[in-house]
Order: structure tokens, then sequence, then C-alpha cells
């Protein structure tokens, strides 16, 4: 089952890749075209860096989503659907707000990384410290704590963004809805690759023992599990690659969530094979995404990649969470 479920990922991945750098916009006599061919080598050049980018940002979403559900054992759990986004989205705008104030470059000194990284482990202690029972974590109380606390964080962004002068504005509302950065920067994109890569490694390397952490602690430490440790790991790991991605491109909802469930479904529940499943799903979606709003102009220029998401994402996850389907 693993090996066909990988070959079924790879060849999304690839299908959709292959369409990204085909599809798109040429000029053709003063006005844009919609054409599926392979561009001249410059934009080319700009649509396999495209791809690169949603390759990577899947894979952090995917592992991101990954080690959340594992670490709050809640299918349902992911960066976005807890409000890690949108509060990993608020510190970014607080650095940017504050460097510009400052009239310093947020970029040269590392700030959008630490903005994110500081509000993404600040909104997961708080929904985790809002979900918890007596009982341990209920599914239905985390989800709603995490929509409430996103809500909050957003609101908080905009009062940010009302704040700072209009050409700031403009880039943190773009920034807000999810961009993948057609040129981004090589010290971002490489340190996107890396983080990728080694939360990769780190979940790969605990695979056993994160198979025996979706059951109960007591059967987890019978095992011979360090439950503590292994929690503290999962907490960096998700927190990290969320903020990480939320840096990069913004807040792009549901690739967490539903990667890893495609994932399940058709390379198995072991995580020996699920860690690299989930980042191949979640690298297919995004690039995928990244496709499928090429084709959509409504006269103002192509949707953002987070926009898409959110339109194919929410219904998902209405889905899984009215059909039960998470809980199996």
């Amino acid at each position: 089952m693993s090996a066909r479920g990988f070959a079924l990922l790879l060849t999304a991945l690839c299908t959709a890749a292959g369409c990204r750098l085909a599809l798109g916009p040429v000029a053709d006599g003063g006005e844009l075209r919609l054409t599926l061919a392979i561009p001249a080598s410059e934009v080319l050049e700009l649509r396999t860096t495209a791809v690169c980018s949603a390759v990577s940002l899947g894979a952090a979403l995917g592992l991101a989503g990954l080690a959340l559900q594992v670490l709050l054992r809640n299918p349902l759990a992911s960066p976005f659907v807890l409000g890690i986004s949108s509060g990993a989205g608020f510190g970014v705008a607080l650095v940017l707000a504050g460097a510009y104030a400052a009239g310093v470059s947020a970029v040269s000194f590392g700030g959008e990384i630490a903005g994110a990284m500081l509000g993404a482990f600040a909104t997961l202690l708080l929904v985790g410290w809002l979900g918890r029972s007596r009982a341990g974590h209920d599914p239905t109380t985390l989800v709603l704590s995490g929509v409430i606390v996103g809500a909050i964080f957003s609101a908080g962004t905009m009062l940010v963004e009302q704040m700072v002068p209009h050409g700031l504005r403009g880039d943190l509302l773009s920034w807000m809805a999810g961009r993948l950065p057609e040129l981004p920067g090589r010290t971002a994109f490489w340190t996107l690759l890396a983080s990728v890569v080694a939360g990769w490694l780190v979940l790969a390397s605990n695979a056993r023992a994160l198979d025996v952490a979706c059951f109960t602690d007591d059967e987890a430490l019978a095992s011979g599990v360090d439950i503590v440790r292994l929690r503290r790991i999962l907490f960096g790991v998700g927190g990290f690659l969320a903020a990480v991605a939320v840096a990069y491109a913004g807040p792009i909802g549901f690739v967490g969530l539903i990667g890893p469930h495609i994932a399940r479904r058709l390379v198995g529940p072991r995580h020996t094979v699920l860690v690299a499943g989930s980042a191949l799903a979640g690298a297919a979606l995004l690039v995928t995404a990244d496709t499928a709003r090429q084709a959509i102009d409504l006269g103002t220029g192509r949707l953002p990649v987070g926009v898409v998401t959110a339109l194919a994402g929410g219904p998902a996850f209405l889905w899984l969470l009215r059909s039960g389907r998470w809980n199996r």
C-alpha cells in the first residue's frame, strides 16, 4: 500500500509541477493571454523558482500539521486551524511595523522569522492551555480555542495595518492573504529548505515513538517512550516549521490539515512512511493550488495562493468534521 501510495503522491506532484511550469499568462500583442506551453527561458526560470518555493513550503506545512496532530492527539490540528498561522502573522506584522518605525530592515536582523516564531509558540501554548481539561485535550475545544485565538490575532494584525503608512499597509495585506514569492530572497529560500530537511529528519528519526505517542500516556510509558521529551520535540518542530512558513509566504491555510490525512489514506498510518508521505502530500497540494490560481483571472490579477487553499480546504475541513472520517 505504501509503495503505491508514494507513487500516486509523486505522480500528482510531478503532474502539478509540470502544469505549473507550462501554464501561465504570456504577453501577446500588448495583452496577457493564458497559454499552456513551455515559455521563454526568463519566464521558465521564474516559474521554476515558484515551483521550488511551493514544494518546500507545502512540505513544511505538511510536516508541521503532522507534528501538531500527534502532539495534541487531534487529527483536526493544523497550524491554520489552531490559530498558529495567525499568531505567527501577528508577530511578523509587529516586527515589520517596528522595523519601519525605527528605520531599519527587518530582514537584515532576521526579525521576520523571530517574530513569527514568537507568535507561533505563544499561540500554541495558549491554545493548548485553553483546550486542556482534566480528561486531556478535547478535539472540539481545541478547534474552537484555535479559531477564537486566531481571530483575535488576525484582528491584531489588521490593527497594526491601520497604524502604518499606506505603502507598508498594502504589503502587509498582500502578505496576509498568503502569497508565494516568485523571486524569493536566496537566504529566505535556503532557510525554508533547510528547515524542511531538519524537520523531516527529526520526525523520521522518532517515527516509532510517534506511533506509540498516538495512544495514551500510560501505554506510551509502558512501551519505553519518553513522552515528555517527545512532546517537546513535536512542539518545537511544529511551531518552528509553521513560523518559518508564515515568515516566508504569509498564512496559508488547510495544507497542514489535509496533507497528513491524504498521506494516511495513501501510505498508511505508520510514521516510518507517514512522515515522508505528509511532506509529499503537502507539496503536491500547494503546487496544485498554485497551478489552479494561474487559470483564475478576475481582471485584477491572479488570486493569492492562500485564497485558493482556503476556498478548497475550508469545505474539506467541514466534510472531515461532519463525516467523522478524521476519527477513524
